[in-house]
């Protein structure tokens, strides 16, 4: 059996990245009132979603543990979003903090591909990259 301790590390940064986005997305979900974008943004939630069953299993699968929780960083990181939206959004600002959290999502996928994977773990993370390339698309369609 291969020592896959920096595959497991690096999926798990990116099972991270994901379980803030789906925290994130219920900060955006729950702010804006444009049914139209809601329902968007709820796509795109579902899709971080099935990212994170995909990764966790995929870990699970090569011996590793998953990290199932959003860990100090992403809890700081959804009250920063919760902080800077405030009470009253605008429908622009809610889109443009998504898309903002969206393109770090793309920029750690980016910098996991780099890194020293298998075929099938590079794999995995190319088509969550491509999700989350495709997720800001529709983001900046709603603008």
């Amino acid at each position: 059996m291969p020592d896959n301790t920096e595959t497991i590390k690096s999926l798990n940064q990116l099972l991270q990245g994901e379980y803030m986005a789906v925290e994130s997305f219920n900060t955006f979900i729950s702010k804006t009132e444009d049914e139209n974008v809601k329902k968007n943004l709820q796509e795109i939630q579902k899709q971080h979603r099935q990212n994170i069953d995909t990764l966790a299993s995929y870990i699970q699968d090569i011996d590793g543990q998953p990290h199932e929780n959003l860990g100090m960083k992403g809890k700081l990181g959804n009250m920063k979003v919760g902080m800077d939206l405030g009470s009253k959004t605008h429908t622009a600002e809610i889109i443009k903090k998504a898309l903002e959290g969206e393109t770090r999502g793309v920029n750690m996928a980016e910098k996991v591909l780099r890194g020293n994977l298998d075929d099938k773990s590079r794999d995995i993370a190319g088509e969550i990259l491509h999700k989350d390339r495709s997720s800001i698309d529709r983001l900046n369609s709603l603008m």
